[in-house]
C-alpha cells in the first residue's frame, strides 16, 4: 500500500508539482475551530465560507476516504512588495500600483486544475477498480491548507498560511478528493511538521491594517486582500491610507516572513508578470492607466487572469484609493492629468467609485 502512495507522489512531481502528500479525510481540529472563527464575524461578506462542508469533509463527496494534496511554487525572481515600495518612494515619475504576486500571470485556478486533472487521469491507469476523484484548486468547499498540514507539507504559520521550511509560503494548493483508500503520508503515530514560527512576530507587526488580530487569527474584514477583492462596496475610510499602493491583494505578511527570504523561484512562464504592451505590465502597473480603463479594456487585459474576480468596478475603486496615497503633488507633471481623471470618476453613477475618487482628490489637492 505504501508503494501506491509513493507512486502518487512521484507522479505528481513528474507533472510539475513541488510537493505532494496524502491524508485521510478526517475532521481535523482546525476544521472544528473554523466555526468559532465564523461566529466572530471575521469572514465579513464571504458568505460562501459558511458552507458546512468546509467543516466536515465527509459532506463534500460520497465515499470520500483520501485527500491527495499538491503544492505548486509561484514565487518569481522579482522583488517583494516591501522592497519595491521602498524603491518606488525614492523614484520620480508617474504613480504605480502593486498587484499581489499570485495574480501577475495566468489564472492559477486554471494552471492547477490542468495539473490536478492530469494526475486524476493518471490514477485511472494505476488503479483499475472503479473509484471517484474530484479536483479542487481554491474552488470548492474544502480547507486545502488544513489538509496540506496533516499531509506533512508544512505548518500553519502565524499569518494563517501554509509554511514549508524550504519553499516558504509562495504555494498554490490543490486537492484531489477520492474514494481510493490510500495510505497517508504520516503514520498515525507521527505528528504534522512542527510549528517553526517561534517568537517571530514580523507578519503581525508588518500588517498595515492590523488584520492579524493575534497569532494564527486573521480578521478578514481588515485584510487588504479582502478589501480589494472580496468587498463589493466602498472601502472603509480607516483602511484607505494604510492600503498604500495595493490595488489587488496584498503580500506583505509573506514578504516579511523569514522563511521566504531564500525561497526558490519558479521558472514557470505562467506565473511571470503579464506584459500588456511594451510599456505596460502587471508588475508595478501605472495607476493612471488602470484608473482610466473602461470595462471592455478590463475584460480584455484580464482575460485568463485571477484579477477577473475583483471586476472592473472593484479595480477602479482600488486604484482611486491608491492614487489618493500616491503623493501626487500640484507641481508634478502628472498632476493635471490625474486630477482631471479623478474628477471624472467622482461623477460616476457607481457610488463606490465616485466616493473613492472624491477621497483621492481631497488627498492630492
Amino acid at each position: 500500500m505504501a508503494a501506491d502512495r509513493t507512486w502518487v507522489v512521484e507522479r505528481a512531481k513528474a507533472l510539475g508539482f513541488d510537493l505532494c502528500g496524502v491524508v485521510r479525510a478526517d475532521k481535523f481540529p482546525e476544521l472544528r475551530k473554523f466555526g468559532e472563527w465564523l461566529d466572530l464575524g471575521y469572514a465579513g461578506e464571504m458568505k460562501y465560507l459558511e458552507d458546512l462542508r468546509r467543516q466536515n469533509p465527509s459532506l463534500v463527496m460520497k465515499d470520500l476516504r483520501s485527500v491527495i494534496v499538491c503544492a505548486l511554487n509561484y514565487n518569481t525572481t522579482h522583488p517583494y512588495s516591501t522592497e519595491a515600495a521602498a524603491s518606488a518612494s525614492a523614484e520620480a515619475g508617474a504613480p504605480q500600483g502593486w498587484i499581489s504576486r499570485y495574480a501577475w500571470g495566468d489564472d492559477y485556478h486554471e494552471v492547477m486544475w490542468e495539473k490536478l486533472n492530469e494526475l486524476a487521469e493518471a490514477l485511472k491507469e494505476k488503479f483499475p477498480e472503479p473509484f471517484t476523484a474530484r479536483a479542487y484548486a481554491d474552488t470548492g468547499p474544502v480547507a486545502e491548507r488544513v489538509f496540506a498540514k496533516h499531509a506533512g507539507l508544512g505548518w500553519l504559520g502565524k499569518n494563517t498560511l501554509l509554511l514549508n521550511e524550504i519553499l516558504g509560503s509562495w504555494l498554490f494548493l490543490g486537492v484531489i478528493l477520492t474514494s481510493l483508500d490510500l495510505p497517508p503520508s504520516l503514520d498515525p503515530s507521527e505528528s504534522p511538521p512542527a510549528d517553526l514560527c517561534g517568537n517571530c512576530r514580523q507578519c503581525l507587526d508588518a500588517c498595515p491594517t492590523d488584520a492579524l488580530v493575534e497569532p494564527y487569527v486573521l480578521d478578514a474584514r481588515r485584510c487588504i486582500s479582502y478589501l480589494t477583492i472580496e468587498l463589493r462596496g466602498s472601502i472603509p475610510e480607516e483602511f484607505r491610507e494604510p492600503m498604500g499602493w495595493q490595488v489587488y491583494g496584498c503580500d506583505i505578511c509573506q514578504d516579511v516572513c523569514p522563511y521566504n527570504r531564500s525561497a526558490p523561484a519558479s521558472s514557470m512562464p505562467e506565473f511571470q508578470p503579464r506584459q500588456i504592451s511594451t510599456d505596460r505590465s502587471l508588475l508595478r502597473p501605472s495607476l493612471e492607466w488602470m484608473a482610466g480603463m473602461a470595462d471592455g479594456e478590463f475584460r480584455e487585459v484580464f482575460r485568463g487572469s485571477a484579477m477577473k474576480r475583483t471586476k472592473w468596478v472593484g479595480l477602479v475603486r482600488n486604484v482611486c484609493v491608491a492614487l489618493g496615497n500616491s503623493g501626487v503633488r500640484r507641481d508634478g507633471a502628472e498632476y493635471e492629468r490625474i486630477a482631471k481623471l479623478l474628477r471624472r470618476l467622482a461623477e460616476s453613477e457607481i457610488s463606490s467609485i465616485a466616493e473613492s475618487a472624491r477621497w483621492a482628490l481631497s488627498r492630492i489637492q
